[in-house]
């Protein structure tokens, strides 16, 4: 199609470069959301006892996350409520030697699944992020635990946060590395991970 030098045809020239331009974008916006749809999903733990998982959990490691940034110990105290739902509480340790905590409540997505679980805080910022953060598939997932239930990973479906759980402060260093191959295996960037201070 050949158009004139005329101030018709220029103004045609510029709608269909507008368009070519919105059509470009368009198709980079579909691509990317079929690259993210196509992201195998984390495969979480195939059986998992809640009652058996309740108890004090000991910070081996994790991804940087906001809400920690100052912590360098951490621990997660899970109860069984008598609503079935599960009582969490987190606490943090600071360089300085200063400990804060905050609550909050858990709660399986499907009662057929306790791998997957809903966890909100009783904090206003933390009930911010989680109003504003899908959660019909769960923000916990338990990606492996122990048969004894010593260690565990648990991490959020989108694989931003990862953290490696276990019962006592420590863990044999040849436990610890084969926790971190498992999650590199799951697409986590374990170069990034912040080990918690002895």
């Amino acid at each position: 199609m050949k158009l004139k030098n005329t101030p018709k045809g220029v103004h045609v020239l510029k709608i269909m470069v507008t368009l070519r331009t919105v059509f470009a974008v368009l198709f980079l916006l579909v691509t990317a959301c079929a690259t993210v749809d196509s992201v195998e999903q984390l495969p979480t733990a195939t059986s998992v006892d809640l009652s058996r998982y309740v108890g004090k959990w000991h910070e081996i490691a994790r991804l940087p996350m906001w809400a920690q940034q100052n912590c360098v110990r951490s621990t997660a105290e899970y109860t069984l409520l008598e609503s079935g739902e599960i009582g969490v509480t987190n606490t943090c340790a600071t360089a300085e030697g200063q400990e804060t905590s905050i609550d909050g409540i858990a709660t399986t997505v499907d009662p057929e699944d306790e791998a997957k679980l809903n966890v909100v805080f009783y904090q206003w910022m933390a009930d911010i992020v989680s109003f504003y953060t899908p959660l019909n598939n769960g923000n916990y997932w338990i990606l492996r635990v122990d048969p004894e239930y010593r260690h565990a990973i648990v991490a959020t479906p989108d694989r931003e946060y990862l953290w490696i759980l276990a019962r006592t402060p420590n863990l044999p260093e040849d436990t610890y590395q084969e926790l971190v191959t498992f999650s590199q295996r799951l697409g986590f960037t374990t170069e990034n991970l912040i080990r918690a201070s002895p």
